[in-house]
């Protein structure tokens, strides 16, 4: 079952992980580099997961999550606390992501590497239980519609409730629902072809 490969963190946990998170985001808005400290080592993971599922190209992947927090830190002072941190930084993430985009189209692109692989390694712990599932999971995203993979990437892998991925996105609430239901059926239709094609094949 795709649950079990990434399993969403609990609402409960979650909810204490922003809390925390939004804390040391307003304690480092005065400049106190302990608090500063606490914040990038507790978003740091999801930024660098949620950029890698949405440049595709997992060689920038770690450029832009320093470019995001780079971004974060000067914005800092003027954050209020208003949304939690994790969704105030995925935000800028994203336009972090838009405008890699934007250059990269201004100047020919030499190759169109789609190594998943190498920014989950890299995002993740190996050594965990269902690892090489995940992986394989994750390599999976790349087929889905783009608006679906980032509805399931926010709220399968990073973890955000619902109603917090609608207002990030845009959209309503049930319009995540649907395109994350799509996305799973699509995931676990496509996780059942290729083990048919792995036993087939033995």
């Amino acid at each position: 079952m795709i649950t079990s490969v990434l399993p969403a963190p609990r609402r409960a946990d979650r909810a204490a992980a922003d809390a925390s998170a939004t804390a040391w985001a307003l304690a480092a808005r005065n400049g106190d580099p302990h608090a500063t400290e606490h914040f990038v080592r507790a978003l740091h993971g999801d930024v660098l997961r949620y950029v890698a599922r949405l440049s595709g190209d997992p060689q920038t992947a770690h450029d832009l999550t320093q470019d995001t927090f780079v971004r974060a830190l000067d914005s800092l002072p003027g954050f209020e606390g208003r949304a939690s941190a994790r969704t105030w930084l995925l935000s800028i993430a994203r336009r972090a992501v838009a405008d890699s985009f934007r250059r990269a189209a201004a100047r020919p692109r030499l190759a169109d590497a789609h190594d998943w692989q190498l920014a989950v390694e890299r995002a993740q712990p190996s050594g965990l239980p269902g690892f090489e599932d995940g992986i394989a999971l994750l390599d999976l995203l790349e087929t889905l519609p783009d608006e679906r993979r980032e509805a399931f990437v926010l709220t399968q892998v990073v973890g955000l409730p619902y109603d917090e991925a609608a207002r990030f996105i845009g959209c309503p609430v049930g319009t995540i629902r649907s395109r994350v239901a799509r996305a799973r059926a699509t995931l676990e239709r496509l996780l059942r072809e290729a083990e048919t094609e792995a036993v087939q094949a033995t």
